[in-house]
């Protein structure tokens, strides 16, 4: 697979180690840039003074929850492109009012996963936005 021209950047915000770094390993293999972040209080902080193109986001962590750091993300036009990444079923609704491009339910499936990400950042930014 060719590398993206302009190396793209993403945020996994997940409290499980495991997955935070099997994400990493395959995007970074990707050629994607990786930032990594376990509770939402580091998410925020690290979406706010460093670019990031798309946000890997789960929504069950101690703290603050991942819908707290989506409305956050939200109210400070932080992060353009999120996907949901969760263990919880049937978020798709609630994901789409709350302007998320795709949720993907773990366990997740790698190659899906790869899609998701290239077609999201695929898309113009301001795509997401609805009347």
């Amino acid at each position: 697979m060719n590398q993206p021209a302009a190396r793209k950047w993403i945020l996994i915000v997940d409290d499980d180690s495991s997955v935070r770094l099997m994400l990493a390993r395959v995007l970074t293999n990707e050629g994607y840039g990786v930032l990594t972040a376990a509770n939402g209080t580091d998410a925020l902080g690290l979406a706010q003074t460093l670019s990031v193109d798309l946000v890997l986001l789960d929504l069950n962590m101690p703290g603050i929850k991942g819908w707290e750091i989506l409305e956050e993300f939200n109210a400070k036009n932080i992060a353009s492109s999120v996907i949901i990444i969760t263990a919880m079923p049937n978020q798709q609704a609630a994901a789409r009012a709350a302007g998320v491009k795709m949720v993907l339910e773990k366990p997740l499936d790698f190659p899906s996963l790869l899609r998701a990400v290239s077609q999201v950042l695929a898309k113009p930014v301001n795509s997401n936005q609805s009347a």
